[in-house]
């Protein structure tokens, strides 16, 4: 059998895996959408580097838009078979890839606006509603811990990843010439001490091959206690001493609810200021719904918390912005407030037209909170960049941005190593690493080697090889 890396290679998006068995049966493990490739990624969007009519089933490891946001795509340019995923991946990825296609529908229509004023020719977006809603007949889900049959060769098994709602390490079990080959692709790996979810679980078995994410193979995270305390701080100096915006460029799905989780905690200890709060992304109303659902997910911290508070992610102040013209009214709020949007790395959705609203305003603060592609809006406004582009046009950057480190969703370095701790380095015959920038990988790889794994391998773009 063979596989190829057609995303998520030496880069952190756009992940895409393609496992082609000896009798051609060909399994894709995710197929994100490329976010925050500058000029790029147009181009890496509109190519999948293999034929989509081809594959035969795909393997979603969880719902966030650089795992799934290609889906629609997929199934707009021939895909036609299952897709398995988690039941909670089931219903946030439904209403992120809606989301996704109507997000590409504004923003185009925005932009073509000024194309033609121009005299250039209009974008065409990825892909529609229409495309989007025949994606969601495909699913198919598969609990936590049960094998499943995809194929007569192949059974999958997912086990919690600890990342967001629904998360899993995808753990494939493949019988080819009577040998069973185990792959384990790890998807994207939460922290073992997240503020609201379970811990990664352990592989239910020696892996063969592992495909393993190395966002932030070299580094630390901040400790996640101090969360509430690093939020207030800077809603103080925004709001309260500037009187100005806080805007926060923050994921609909993970991000947005552990946001709202550490307001909620500042209310219980009477410490929350009295300022208005606003999350202005119908999708993170509907993703925190579905998060509450399934408490099941959640670690005892926060099981403890919801025996005296039944509602963690509410609290005195909060208010979800529904409509257009609702978001578009923020705009001219006079008085302090916070706003949380989407995207996370703000390069797409209601977020944009707030960093572009805001940022000519030294009283307001853009709060980066989580990881942001180097090239992505959000990236270049946490690099320190003078002046950046929206929407086609220049601005230079008055407000002040922040950066918070405490809040991210991936594992950091000893994360990811106790994630594979359990695993026999000598028995694994290759590690491939996906999903991290290039020199991070690196870094990682030397440390991976130096702990007895016997070959690590970082896959370029469309980079394939035997697995024997």
């Amino acid at each position: 059998m063979k596989i190829a890396f057609h995303g998520a290679a030496r880069t952190v998006t756009g992940s895409k895996h393609l496992l082609t068995l000896k009798n051609g049966k060909k399994i894709l493990l995710d197929c994100g959408l490329f976010q925050g490739m500058g000029k790029d990624t147009e181009t890496l969007n509109g190519s999948f580097g293999f034929d989509p009519s081809s594959v035969d089933y795909l393997v979603l490891s969880h719902a966030h838009i650089d795992h799934s946001g290609l889906i629609p795509k997929l199934v707009k340019d021939g895909f036609a078979g299952k897709i398995f995923s988690t039941p909670a991946t089931k219903e946030l990825a439904i209403i992120l890839l809606e989301d996704s296609a109507q997000i590409q529908r504004d923003d185009t229509k925005f932009i073509n606006k000024r194309r033609a004023k121009q005299g250039l020719p209009p974008y065409q977006p990825l892909y529609d509603l229409d495309d989007a809603a025949k994606a969601a007949d495909l699913f198919e889900i598969v609990e936590y811990g049960n094998w499943k049959n995809i194929t007569e060769e192949v059974e999958v098994m997912f086990t919690d990843a600890g990342h967001i709602i629904g998360s899993a390490a995808v753990h494939l079990r493949i019988k080819e010439d009577g040998k069973e080959t185990h792959l384990t692709f790890s998807g994207d790996v939460g922290r073992y001490n997240d503020a609201i979810l379970r811990s990664p679980q352990d592989f239910p078995h020696q892996a063969d091959y592992i495909i393993l994410e190395s966002t932030y193979g070299n580094k630390l995270h901040d400790d996640v206690t101090g969360t509430s305390d690093a939020l207030l701080q800077w809603i103080e100096k925004t709001c309260i001493q500037k009187k100005g915006k806080l805007i926060i460029p923050a994921f609909s799905v993970g991000r947005t609810q552990e946001l709202l989780y550490a307001l909620n905690q500042l209310e219980l200890e009477h410490r929350l200021p009295a300022i208005p709060y606003y999350v202005d992304s119908p999708l993170s109303r509907e993703a925190t719904e579905v998060l509450k659902s399934y408490p099941e997910y959640f670690n005892k911290r926060i099981k403890k918390v919801m025996q005296e508070d039944d509602d963690p992610f509410d609290f005195k102040g909060l208010k979800f912005i529904k409509t257009v013209d609702e978001s578009k009214a923020l705009n001219d709020l006079p008085q302090p407030c916070v706003i949380m949007s989407a995207s996370g790395m703000a390069d797409a959705g209601r977020v944009k037209h707030h960093i572009m609203n805001n940022i000519s305003d030294q009283k307001n603060t853009i709060l980066m909170v989580g990881y942001c592609e180097p090239h992505s809006l959000g990236g270049r406004l946490a690099s320190g960049a003078k002046e950046v582009k929206i929407f086609g046009e220049m601005y230079n950057v008055v407000a002040e941005v922040g950066q918070m480190r405490s809040m991210s969703a991936h594992g950091d370095y000893d994360d990811l190593s106790q994630f594979i701790s359990k695993q026999d380095p000598a028995a694994v015959k290759t590690l491939f690493l996906v999903h991290g920038e290039y020199d991070v990988q690196q870094d990682f790889a030397s440390r991976l080697l130096r702990k007895g794994f016997k070959e690590v391998v970082i896959p370029e773009m469309h980079y394939e090889t035997a697995l024997t």
